[in-house]
């Protein structure tokens, strides 16, 4: 089973806390083998910000199947690890961050859960996913566009 996860940080020391994020997910996901991509620097999406993110890509391998509710819980346990402040404001807005993990794909699933789709339903749409997720698994055809990250990034 793989499990393709994006970390990103926008306030404080950005490049700490995505390490703590990568040592927390390391313990969540114990037994499985974790690949971890270059941090690269973006603007935020989705709001405006005089603080640019750091993001940075994991991919877990597990010998084992986990269910999903299980894998949202290991990435919860691990965020909140690293910080507790909150992705939205009160009207729903996105704001600064310490640390955010996103579950990008589980293998080639498609679900909708309370909480949790899967694939995650705007990763084609963020070069910050996509970058990272070219270098921790290139060959992950997205199960929805039957792409790969290269090809929804750069065109077909």
């Amino acid at each position: 089973m793989r499990i393709h996860l994006n970390i990103g940080s926008n306030s404080g020391d950005r490049h700490a806390h995505l390490e703590q994020a990568v040592t927390a997910l390391t313990s969540a996901f114990d037994g499985c083998t974790l690949t971890r991509s270059d941090i690269i620097e973006t603007e935020p999406w989705g709001f405006e910000s005089d603080h640019p993110f750091l993001n940075l890509g994991v991919t877990v391998e597990s010998p084992q199947p986990m269910r999903l509710t299980d894998i949202l819980a290991r990435t919860q346990t691990a965020e909140k690890s690293v910080g507790t402040s909150p992705h939205r404001d009160s009207a729903g807005r996105y704001v600064d961050r310490t640390i955010d993990i996103d579950i990008i794909g589980v293998d080639s699933l498609v679900t909708c859960l309370p909480g949790l789709y899967v694939p995650h339903p705007r990763a084609h749409l963020r070069d910050f996913v996509l970058i990272p997720l070219i270098q921790t698994a290139p060959e992950w055809i997205h199960p929805l566009l039957h792409l790969t990250p290269a090809e929804i990034l750069y065109g077909k």
